[in-house]
């Protein structure tokens, strides 16, 4: 038999409880085992009490926190000890034993992070407290206030509503317009991030006095970081679903939205409006030794890439996957397997579901639809190696070059995966 100990969920030194659980010793001398049970004892009741303790400070700090929804209710700690069941027990001693994590793990950041823009949505009070500190990061008429860097690259800027409100207002615009910002996001510093459309204002004037350039977000979303392009996708995407979505659809009344911009109401038919996007499926089909890829007449010179398509009212993702792909280029996919996902602002709102597929190498040949796309063929690993090599679309006048969407697609995340399994030798989607 094997004894564990537990002590009193807030810390304090008392008389541990014993629990018994099955398991057999091996024989040892009586007095070496006693001695290191003992040790083993002491060692896990410290690491308990310690467990406990951090849990309850935690939880007391976090119900004083200002980000947190709403108050955790929860009954007091007994002061007598804790009495488990083995079964109970186990679990704690696998987590104190095994995986040895920070405890800070339990409650993260993203969490708190989550909650707090979650409070922000419900409570338009406590967004418009947020809205005076937060960072607000500026539209004219959906194109993106951006900053040049020495790289020629763009970097997003972003001013807190209490140095922006004087902006406007000698901008000549009432105190209304800071209003109408939008809540995208939190940043890791626990700071409410906004987006606003100044497109009423004077373009030059704003860009004068904000210190920045308004850029179609068509040419300045792949020269963005990796973190800032997906965060000014969503402020465009949800500027444009407000100004295309004013009124209601069943009365045609005027709705009205909340604080946060997370949603609109119409009080003459009682429905609320949430912004909403199309769900997209984009496929990398492969015969086993090569993958297939298309470009449309309307994209730029040499760009080839996933084949993809809107889901039908009433279908799943697969049965979108295998329409889209017996339609474009007349092949019947077998196996599908899911990579990821992305929302696309262009040309508007669009949620990208991204999956890989396989066909029979026996039936394999393409039979373009030019209605649909403008070629579609299939590529080595060794084309579409040198593919990935090219870091810009060639310029007029230069060779012609067969070039990949950019690091922020989703499409060349599928073809870098399906490289990469061709070279570790998996053929399989």
């Amino acid at each position: 038999m094997e004894k564990f100990l537990c002590s009193r969920l807030d810390g304090e030194e008392v008389e541990p409880t014993v629990l018994w659980s099955t398991g057999p010793l091996k024989h040892r001398g009586r007095q070496r085992c006693e001695a290191e049970k003992q040790q083993q004892q002491k060692k896990k009741a410290v690491e308990v009490s310690s467990f406990f303790r951090c849990c309850f400070t935690y939880r007391q700090q976090n119900q004083s926190s200002p980000v947190r929804s709403s108050p955790v209710r929860s009954s007091p700690v007994r002061s007598s000890p804790v009495r488990s069941s083995p079964a109970m027990f186990r679990p704690l001693r696998i987590l104190l034993s095994a995986t040895k994590c920070p405890l800070s793990r339990c409650c993260s950041g993203y969490v708190s992070r989550m909650r707090y823009v979650n409070r922000l949505k419900e409570d338009d009070d406590a967004c418009a407290a947020a809205l005076q500190n937060g960072r607000i990061f500026l539209f004219h008429s959906l194109s993106p206030l951006l900053q040049h860097t020495d790289r020629g690259t763009f970097r997003t800027s972003a001013l807190t509503g209490s140095d922006l409100q004087p902006v406007l207002e000698n901008l000549g615009s009432d105190g209304s317009l800071l209003k109408e910002s939008v809540l995208i996001g939190c940043s890791e510093q626990n700071q409410a991030q906004f987006c606003l459309d100044v497109g009423e204002l004077d373009q030059a004037a704003v860009e004068e006095r904000c210190g920045g350039t308004f850029v179609d977000l068509r040419k300045a979303f792949f020269l963005l970081k990796g973190a800032e392009a997906p965060l000014v996708a969503k402020g465009q995407a949800l500027l444009r679903w407000h100004q295309t979505n004013g009124f209601c659809s069943a009365t045609g009344q005027p709705t009205q939205r909340n604080q946060a911009g997370s949603q609109r109401f119409c009080s003459s038919s009682s429905t609320t409006y949430y912004p909403q996007m199309s769900p997209v499926m984009i496929v990398l089909v492969s015969d086993g030794t090569r993958c297939l890829l298309g470009r449309q007449a309307s994209f730029p010179r040499g760009l080839y890439s996933a084949l993809a398509g809107f889901c039908n009212m009433g279908e799943t993702l697969e049965e979108t996957l295998r329409r889209e792909v017996a339609e474009e280029v007349g092949l019947e996919v077998q196996n599908i397997s899911y990579s990821s996902s992305q929302h696309w602002p262009f040309p508007h709102s669009s949620f990208m579901v991204a999956c890989h597929a396989s066909v029979s190498p026996a039936h394999c040949q393409v039979d373009v639809d030019h209605s649909e796309l403008e070629d579609a063929r299939w590529f080595s690993l060794d084309e579409i190696t040198c593919a990935l090599q090219v870091k810009a679309p060639p310029r007029r006048g230069d060779p012609p070059a067969i070039w990949l969407p950019p690091p922020h697609a989703v499409a060349n995340r599928l073809i870098r995966e399906w490289a990469d399994r061709q070279r570790h030798g998996k053929d399989g989607p």
